[in-house]
């Protein structure tokens, strides 16, 4: 769990405009966000329902698309 100290900004109007981190903290926030997406896509993979293809057939499937 990260843990924040965050310091916000209030317009003249008294409504809160903006939060500041300090930027290590938000390097810790950018990282769990994209572990996140990490494990949503995993999630996503694991339910579609195609079958699984052999390591060695992937890297060159995905090779062959880019020396097109």
């Amino acid at each position: 769990m990260v843990t924040l100290h965050p310091e916000y900004v209030i317009g003249q109007d008294k409504h809160t405009r903006a939060v500041l981190l300090p930027l290590p903290e938000w390097e810790e926030v950018v990282a769990e966000l994209e572990e996140l997406d990490d494990i949503r896509a995993y999630d996503v993979a694991k339910a579609s329902a195609g079958s699984a293809i052999p390591f060695d057939q992937a890297i060159h499937e995905i090779r062959g698309k880019y020396d097109a």
